[in-house]
């Protein structure tokens, strides 16, 4: 794992627009505007070196499956603040029901270095994202400078193979509904729903697009509809699973949640037990259950315990995105205990290439990995101000 610097190409934020990356630029506190999208580097991976991180991705997807299924038979919901009696029962027997429902791609976070074992920082199974620069100007950007080269990106090709696969699970005689939040200021959750429906159009199915804001309810029929009164049978919903049943529609996404099994009206995609995997809880249960796994850092859940002596600790909000919440604290620190439900996560400083500290975002879809992102961060937690840089094998 080498960082290699490269002027960027003439016109590269128009290229990459209208290679469906419309987000190229982010808006600092300053008010500047700074590149998201940043080509004026890039990163080289040797052949083995991926053929590795493949291992470790699949490996590290099995632990969490295995984790989940600890999860469930042991009761533990109320360790990951599911503490609604409903809630567990939809996501238990959405868990025992899952061979029944479709569930599509994930990315786990790594630390590496290119010298020592990969480490898991966290994993989104339910809605993440980076899935399109990672996917398409990526590998664009990669065809035009380095032709001949390779890069760990399957991403496309996987993403429409795990439909086809998975069709004969969705509702027959209406639409997949492809849903995203009309919140999203920036774009990057509505191309993201855009480019998951283009992979869908691709394997075949019949799709269409909504807000999650227009997903309606009939109170005669007991059914959520589109805003042409169509009953919405499924949907790809880029919406966190905390708040689908927390907000005021929730009580009507439980009564009608198709888990498989020939119950419910509407079948969600991610479906609901993937907030088993999408919650930094999972990390101190992996560490339970896989003690001194190389490829694991040290997380509890009552308390950074001896952490804060040793190497010092991460906390983590059990449920976040773009490293809100999280607090770092060195070794020798007095250990603080939030009163928030947390994970504390050994500290494992990302590594620094050039001043620039680094994540790999390691994608699987189905159950096999399928590409690589890369964001730097100009300190040790990677958040909204981070940059996307691509990357080739050679």
């Amino acid at each position: 794992m080498e960082r290699r610097t490269i002027a960027p190409r003439p016109g590269w934020q128009q290229t990459v627009e209208e290679q469906g990356l419309i987000y190229p630029l982010t808006r600092y506190p300053d008010n500047s505007l700074r590149p998201y999208w940043d080509e004026s580097a890039y990163y080289v991976f040797s052949l083995p070196e991926v053929e590795a991180l493949e291992e470790v991705v699949e490996e590290l997807h099995r632990m969490c499956l295995a984790a989940a299924e600890h999860i469930v038979a042991t009761d533990r919901f109320a360790d990951l603040g599911i503490t609604d009696p409903r809630v567990a029962h939809a996501v238990a027997e959405a868990w025992h029901r899952r061979a029944e429902l479709p569930s599509v791609y994930g990315r786990f976070d790594l630390r590496y270095d290119g010298t020592g074992p990969a480490k898991l920082l966290e994993y989104n199974a339910d809605t993440p994202t980076s899935l399109v620069e990672a996917a398409s100007p990526q590998w664009f950007w990669m065809e035009e400078r380095f032709p001949g080269a390779d890069q760990w990106n399957s991403l496309h090709e996987r993403l429409t193979a795990a439909w086809k696969n998975q069709a004969a699970l969705l509702p027959p005689g209406s639409p997949l509904y492809f849903a995203h939040s009309s919140a999203d200021e920036l774009g990057e959750d509505l191309m993201t729903v855009a480019y998951l429906k283009e992979t869908a159009d691709q394997a075949g199915l019949h799709t269409d697009w909504i807000s999650m804001e227009e997903i309606g309810w009939d109170p005669l029929s007991g059914r959520f509809v589109d805003n042409h009164l169509r009953f919405i049978r499924s949907c790809f919903k880029l919406y966190p699973w905390e708040w689908l049943t927390t907000d005021r529609f929730a009580g009507h996404v439980l009564d009608t949640l198709d888990n498989g099994g020939g119950t419910g009206t509407t079948l969600w995609i991610e479906p609901a037990w993937k907030m088993l995997l999408s919650n930094k809880a999972l990390l101190a249960i992996l560490w339970e259950l896989y003690p001194g796994h190389p490829n694991l850092l040290p997380a509890h859940l009552d308390g950074p315990r001896d952490l804060a002596t040793t190497k010092g600790y991460v906390t983590k909000p059990l449920l976040g995105r773009e490293g809100a919440g999280v607090t770092v604290h060195e070794r020798g620190a007095a250990p603080v205990v939030r009163d928030d439900p947390c994970c504390y996560q050994e500290l494992a400083p990302l590594p620094s290439f050039d001043g620039n500290h680094v994540v790999l975002g390691a994608w699987i879809v189905e159950n096999e990995s399928a590409g690589l992102g890369i964001r730097e961060s100009s300190g040790l937690i990677t958040d909204e101000y981070a940059r996307f840089l691509p990357h080739v094998i050679l």
